[in-house]
């Protein structure tokens, strides 16, 4: 079971925010996820952005790859 750190799109057309989850590699992009670790928000000026710092943490040494977005999310916040 390859788990992966990625967003799920949530929100209306036009106006989407985005949860931060772990979910199984081979799972759709807005379907099953194990836990869901924070969210992001990108139409607010400035984004908001919160992360559960210690599941993601947790998540990484148990070997959880983030993508490339939710490694600069986590960049930004300072994990890791």
């Amino acid at each position: 079971m390859a788990v992966v750190l990625r967003l799920k799109r949530m929100g209306a057309n036009k106006k989407p925010f985005f949860r931060i989850v772990a979910a199984e590699r081979t799972s759709p992009r807005d379907g099953r996820f194990i836990e869901q670790l924070g969210y992001y928000d990108p139409k607010k000026n400035p984004a908001e952005i919160k992360i559960d710092e210690k599941k993601v943490v947790n998540w990484l040494k148990n070997g959880a790859q983030p993508s490339a977005t939710v490694k600069s999310l986590l960049k930004k916040q300072g994990i890791k």
